[in-house]
C-alpha cells in the first residue's frame, strides 16, 4: 500500500510540475521522488526491469505503460509468475500457473519451482509439471481434504489404496451394525418372555444407539464417470491435404498430407499460428471464404467432416444458450435424451444454465460432447486439455482412442501428446516441419 500511495503521489506530482513548472512544483516533485525511493520504488523498478526482460523481452521502461490486455495470455502470466518468484513473499498460491504458458514456458517454470525456497500450493492439471515439482498432493473431493504424502507419480495408487480401506472400513462398520441391531431384536423378543433379559436388552440398545450416533467412517468418494462416446466414420484415405500453405505472417509454404485415423498433434509456442492453422481446416469445408489469412490450398479428403474444438474463450456464439437448449435444438434430441447425453459428461446438473456461467471444465466437456453429436470424423482440437480436470483428460484420451477418424490437435501437454503418432512442429525460423517424436524447445517466431 505504501508503494502504491508513493507511486500515485509521484504522478500527481509529475502531472503539476508538467503544468506549472514553478519551485512549490519542483519542491513538490523532489519531495514524491525523495518518497518514491524511501518505498522501494527504485528497486522494484529493477525487479519489473529484469521481470519484463525475462518474460516479454523487452525493458520495463517499455512495457510499462502498456495495457496488460495487450500482450498475450502466456506473457501476462509469465510477467506474474517471474514477479512472484522474485518478490519477498514466502508463501506462494498459485492457481493453474501453467495455463496459457508453452511448453519452454513450462519446463522453466519447473525448474524454478525446483529450485525456490518458497512454498508453493499450487492447482494445477498439467500432469507432466505434478509429477515433475509436488512433493504432496492434496485433495479435494466429497467435501473432504486428503493428502498424499509422496508426489503424484504414486498419486493414483495411493488414491486406489485410499478408497479400498475406505470401502474396507465401510464394510465392517456394516457388518457391525447388522449384529449389533440382530442382538437387540433377539434380546427385545427375550425380554418379552423373560424379565431376566431385560437388562441385557437395555445395554445392547445404549450400545446400538452410541454406534449409529457416532456414525459411519468417511464414504469413498464417487468415481466421476465421465463416457465419452466419440465415434466418427470411415473417410477417403486422404483427411486432409495442404500444398504450398502459408499462413500469412507467421508461417512459410509447406506442404502436408494427413491420413485417415492418424492423430497428429501440432506444436510450437505461442503467436505462431497453430490456432489459426486449426480455424482454416475447420473453414475448409464450409465453401466460404476462410477468414485465416493465407495462400495456397488447403483440400479435405471425401466424408470428411470437420469437428472444431476452440478455446472456450473464443466461442461467444455459445454465450447465453444453455447446454440442454444447445443439444435439443441443435441435434433433435427431446429433453429426456439431451439430459442424458449431458449425465454422460457429468453436465446434467449444468444443463440449465447459460454456456458463460459454466466452469471452464464443464464448458470444454460441452463442447467435445457437442462433436460428438454432430458426427464429425475430423477432430480438430485446440488446447482441449487446458481446463479438464484429471478425470476429464484421462476421458478424453479414452475417447480419442476409441475414435474412428482422424485428429489433429494443438497442445502444450505433454502427457497428452505422447499418445498421438507424430507432430507438425510450427518452427521458430518460420518452417513447418515433422516429426516422429515431440519437439518441445521451439522459441517465438522470429
Amino acid at each position: 500500500a505504501t508503494a502504491r500511495t508513493a507511486v500515485a503521489t509521484l504522478r500527481d506530482a509529475e502531472a503539476v510540475l508538467a503544468a506549472r513548472d514553478d519551485e512549490p512544483a519542483q519542491l513538490g516533485y523532489a519531495q514524491a521522488l525523495a518518497d518514491y525511493g524511501d518505498a522501494g520504488g527504485y528497486d522494484m523498478e529493477v525487479v519489473w526491469d529484469t521481470c519484463a526482460t525475462e518474460a516479454v523481452g523487452v525493458p520495463y521502461e517499455e512495457l510499462g505503460d502498456r495495457p496488460v490486455n495487450t500482450l498475450s495470455g502466456g506473457e501476462q502470466k509469465r510477467l506474474v509468475l517471474e514477479a512472484l518468484l522474485r518478490g519477498p513473499d514466502r508463501v506462494l498460491l498459485l492457481d493453474e500457473p501453467d495455463n496459457y504458458l508453452d511448453v519452454p514456458a513450462k519446463q522453466w517454470l519447473e525448474r524454478r519451482l525446483l529450485e525456490t525456497g518458497k512454498t508453493v500450493l499450487l492447482v494445477s492439471h498439467d500432469r507432466r509439471l505434478l509429477a515433475t515439482v509436488t512433493d504432496r498432493v492434496v485433495t479435494v473431493e466429497s467435501r473432504r481434504v486428503w493428502v498424499h504424502g509422496g508426489g503424484f507419480a504414486t498419486y493414483a495408487q495411493g488414491r486406489r489404496d485410499r478408497v479400498e480401506r475406505l470401502d474396507e472400513l465401510r464394510r465392517r462398520w456394516d457388518e457391525e451394525h447388522a449384529r449389533l441391531r440382530h442382538t437387540v431384536h433377539t434380546l427385545r423378543q427375550g425380554a418379552t418372555a423373560n424379565d431376566a433379559l431385560a437388562s441385557a436388552y437395555r445395554a445392547a440398545r445404549t450400545r446400538l444407539t452410541r454406534f449409529e450416533e457416532e456414525g459411519p467412517p468417511e464414504a469413498a468418494p464417487r468415481e466421476q464417470n465421465i463416457r465419452m462416446r466419440l465415434r466418427g466414420g470411415r473417410t477417403g484415405k486422404r483427411a486432409v491435404l495442404c500444398e504450398n500453405l502459408e499462413l500469412t505472417g507467421l508461417m512459410r509454404p509447406f506442404d502436408t498430407e494427413i491420413w485417415y485415423g492418424e492423430r497428429v498433434a501440432v506444436l510450437g509456442s505461442n503467436g505462431s499460428g497453430k490456432s489459426h492453422f486449426l480455424r482454416l481446416l475447420a473453414q475448409a469445408a464450409d465453401g466460404a471464404t476462410p477468414s485465416v489469412r493465407h495462400t495456397g490450398s488447403v483440400r479435405l479428403g471425401a466424408r470428411v467432416v470437420p469437428g472444431h474444438f476452440a478455446q472456450t474463450d473464443v466461442r461467444p456464439d455459445l454465450y447465453g444458450r444453455t447446454p440442454a437448449e444447445l443439444i435439443t435444438t441443435g441435434y433433435a434430441l427431446t429433453l429426456n435424451e439431451a439430459m442424458a447425453a449431458l449425465a454422460r459428461y457429468e453436465l446434467a446438473p449444468a444443463g440449465a444454465r447459460p454456456f458463460e456461467t459454466l466452469s471452464g471444465g464443464q464448458q470444454a466437456r460441452l463442447q467435445i460432447l457437442l462433436l460428438e453429436l454432430s458426427g464429425a470424423t475430423l477432430l480438430l482440437l485446440d488446447e482441449p486439455t487446458d481446463n479438464l480436470d484429471l478425470a476429464g483428460a484421462e476421458a478424453l484420451q479414452a475417447g480419442l482412442a476409441a475414435f474412428s477418424g482422424t485428429v489433429l490437435a494443438v497442445t502444450h501437454d505433454r502427457w497428452f501428446a505422447d499418445d498421438f503418432d507424430r507432430y507438425l512442429v510450427f518452427g521458430a525460423d518460420g518452417q513447418v516441419r515433422e516429426s516422429a517424436e515431440p519437439v518441445w524447445d521451439e522459441g517465438r517466431v522470429r
